[in-house]
């Protein structure tokens, strides 16, 4: 895969030449002049700065102006910068500037220079930033952005500033559970703040091809193209994945045919029966559906954890299979490979690249190859799987999607803390540290995988991901570490905090009280035999109480138990199931499925569980509280 085509040798050597250079704020000699002013905080740092005298200041006559060859996305950059401005300046487009201006311009001609993604920054009478493309000058908005103090003035110098790293990411695993477009929404404005560039979304695409596949967990096709939408706003490459032939047991679930089976004919719902010719027309068929929506240059099919729990000979059909197409000499992993190799010449041929996880890679294919062209995403070592120096020396691109900085839900947690104070650089790979980059080397990324999805709420997750967001950044644009301790840089990303229009995460717009819950004529309330009857006429009322991760539990007046949801089918303990009836239980503050978030909805407040994303409503037949996809529009009185 390459993201970035044009200028991409040079924009490497550039950053070459930078990182070897001695930075001006370091000292050379104690018996030197003093240095000049330090480098502006920002994160991630500037890779060049050189510092002036006195300061720029932003002022109410300033303007923000577009020069040189600014395109669409530019002027569009232009007008949201300036109200993420305090100063609100106006925007002119083109024309002569004048001291006290912000300048952004476009050069194409200086890519061989600055690379698509990098820029020049001049703070001086005015601040000039240049970029040769539209996203170069975007990111030198968000350096300017956080340089600027609150009286709107920033110390005076120069930057040159080059990512060292083409790909710096972050993974969302949106599988089984639905994580919702607000939080994407401010993951997106805090990634493009840290000029962080790549973001992998396995995620189930509602669909018509095959509508037996659709339960909740999944986005309807207008979401995902929200999130497209969203993705281009803020300079983000979106990298969607379905799993296969492993992990696909929210497809399979209904098609038993597809499933792989065992010697003794026990079938294995996550596993597709690659062995099968239809398997890889049924994949595709998903592949080309949720492409029409996603769009993008790039497809990840996962690959990964393939006979997890078990091995090839447990499935004789697999290397039956991989012996009848490939020769006497062929294996099961043959067969995976090929596999694979069949999804990539089906992407190619409509012009994209295809990326897979590297665990089942374990050079065990004696006759079929993996193709050159696949990028492999190395999160595992150890074992027989491939080292990354192995698939770098092979010339594919390789990414280090290293299991150290994972985040999951109810598991591991990447601890920052530890790889910022060991100097953690994409060259740390699980099971080998590289001595140099690598042309083919990537980047990095963190991700964050729901493997309890019940274990924590939305909330909490995004709390949790905000120093590991910002270190990922750091490492990956490659500046001069922000502070000698880990304590200096976590200050420094507290003080800079969230990117501008960042929304809070707090969804408590009621005090702390009683409320009647409505809809229509009747109140809500679980069934029967969860302890309270129906309430008829606007009976019943709830009591809200805020939790400290922005949410409500919802206590019954009547007798005291909370408003949960553990009822029908649940995926990594997340209750995904649309019409399963709610429930009281004991209230407990841990308990995640007790919490309650409220959305605003045509001027009525909705309840949706923070677990399951699933909103409140009334079953018609009885008045039974239910989960379902979109609710009623509940309007919460004050009892």
């Amino acid at each position: 895969m390459d993201i970035h085509k044009a200028g991409r040798r040079t924009a490497v050597a550039v950053v070459a030449a930078l990182a070897a250079a001695l930075l001006p704020w370091q000292s050379a000699g104690a018996d030197e002049a003093p240095a000049a002013a330090p480098p502006p905080q920002v994160l991630p740092t500037l890779r060049d700065w050189q510092g002036g005298e006195g300061e720029f200041t932003l002022t109410g006559r300033a303007r923000i102006v577009t020069q040189g060859r600014a395109d669409a996305r530019t002027a569009a950059d232009a007008r949201r910068f300036a109200g993420e401005l305090t100063a609100r300046p106006p925007v002119s487009d083109g024309g002569a500037d004048r001291r006290g201006d912000i300048v952004l311009r476009q050069e194409p001609s200086l890519k061989d220079e600055l690379g698509p993604e990098g820029y020049r920054l001049v703070v001086g009478d005015r601040v000039t930033v240049t970029g040769a493309t539209s996203t170069g000058v975007f990111y030198g908005t968000r350096t300017v952005l956080q340089l600027l103090d609150d009286d709107g003035r920033a110390t005076r110098g120069s930057a040159t500033d080059v990512p060292a790293y083409r790909e710096r990411g972050v993974g969302v695993c949106a599988c089984y559970v639905n994580v919702s477009i607000p939080w994407f929404e401010r993951l997106m404005k805090d990634m493009a703040s840290q000029k962080l560039n790549q973001l992998w979304i396995e995620a189930k695409v509602r669909s018509d091809v095959d509508p037996e596949s659709a339960f909740w967990g999944y986005y309807t096709k207008d979401q995902v193209r929200t999130l497209v939408a969203m993705a281009k706003k803020y300079h983000i490459e979106l990298i969607p994945e379905i799993n296969s032939p492993g992990h696909m047991d929210t497809y399979l679930e209904n098609h038993p045919e597809l499933q792989l089976k065992d010697r003794s004919g026990t079938s294995s719902p996550p596993r597709l029966d690659i062995s099968r010719p239809e398997a890889l027309e049924y994949y595709t068929s998903l592949v080309d559906e949720a492409l029409e929506v996603w769009g993008g240059d790039v497809w990840h099919m996962g690959a990964d954890e393939y006979m997890i729990g078990s091995s090839y000979p447990d499935h004789p059909q697999l290397g039956a299979a991989a012996v009848a197409r490939f020769g006497e000499d062929a294996t099961p992993d043959d067969l995976f490979v090929d596999f694979i190799n069949q999804v990539n010449a089906h992407v190619k041929a409509d012009g994209r690249s295809l990326r897979i996880w590297n665990d089942g890679l374990l050079g065990r294919n004696t006759v079929v190859p993996l193709d050159r062209d696949i990028t492999v995403e190395h999160w595992l070592g150890g074992g027989a799987v491939q080292q990354p120096s192995a698939l770098l020396a092979e010339g594919r691109p390789v990414m280090n999607s290293a299991y150290a900085l994972y985040l999951v839900r109810g598991g591991y947690t990447m601890q920052t803390q530890k790889l910022y104070e060991s100097d953690w650089t994409p060259l740390r790979f699980e099971g080998q540290t590289l001595p140099a980059g690598a042309d083919n080397l990537t980047g990095a990324k963190i991700s964050l995988w729901p493997d309890t999805a019940s274990a924590e709420t939305e909330n909490e997750v995004e709390e949790k991901t905000f120093m590991p967001l910002r270190f990922i950044a750091q490492a990956t644009w490659g500046g001069p570490k922000p502070s000698g301790t880990y304590a200096g840089f976590e200050a420094l990303a507290r003080k800079a905090g969230h990117a501008p229009g960042w929304s809070n995460t707090d969804r408590t717009p009621l005090p702390d009280g009683t409320y009647r819950l409505t809809a229509g004529p009747k109140s809500l309330a679980p069934t029967a035999d969860a302890g309270a009857g129906l309430a008829r006429g606007g009976a019943a009322t709830w009591t809200l109480t805020a939790t400290a991760d922005g949410y409500y539990t919802v206590r019954s007046a009547g007798n005291g138990l909370c408003l949960d949801a553990t009822r029908g089918k649940k995926y990594l303990g997340a209750p995904l199931e649309v019409g399963a009836e709610l429930s009281l239980g004991a209230c407990s503050a841990t308990a995640r499925t007790q919490r309650w978030q409220l959305d605003s909805t045509a001027g009525s407040l909705v309840l949706r569980n923070a677990v399951s994303q699933l909103s409140l409503t009334e079953r018609a037949s009885d008045g039974a509280a239910v989960q379902t996809v979109r609710g009623t529009s509940l309007r919460a009185r004050t009892a």
